[in-house]
């Protein structure tokens, strides 16, 4: 069955994401309601919601290492200057998985595309 489960089938206006460094996890952006949706592509399940910036549209998004957090994924927005960091090791790094970690600003109003 490839139907979405009815906790994605809410979420509105699914666009576009991208993989976590595991490629377990698929970050999308929700960008009608301003988050980021966490699909946990195993168990075929919602693992989490995070509130991010203004329209979130992350195209594939950014996967790096942070000193502080350790693995995490990027998405810029259309609707502000802002990048947010989300950590994505649930294993290493539990405090900081599934939550936006930081929020740096860019250099403009809005940008299409963050990438590494």
């Amino acid at each position: 069955d490839t139907s979405p489960s009815p906790a994605l089938a809410r979420r509105p206006f699914l666009h576009d994401g991208g993989w976590d460094s595991t490629h377990r996890y698929f970050l999308t952006a929700a960008n009608n309601s301003n988050k980021i949706a966490v699909i946990d592509s195993r168990d075929r399940k919602l693992t989490a919601l995070i509130d991010v910036g203004k329209i979130p549209h992350p195209g594939r998004g950014a996967n790096f290492i942070h000193p502080k957090y350790g693995p995490v994924w990027a998405t810029s927005h259309l609707g502000d200057g802002s990048i947010s960091l989300i950590g994505t090791d649930p294993q290493k790094h539990a405090q900081y998985a599934w939550k936006k970690v930081a929020e740096l600003q860019g250099q403009g109003g809005g940008s299409l595309f963050v990438k590494t």
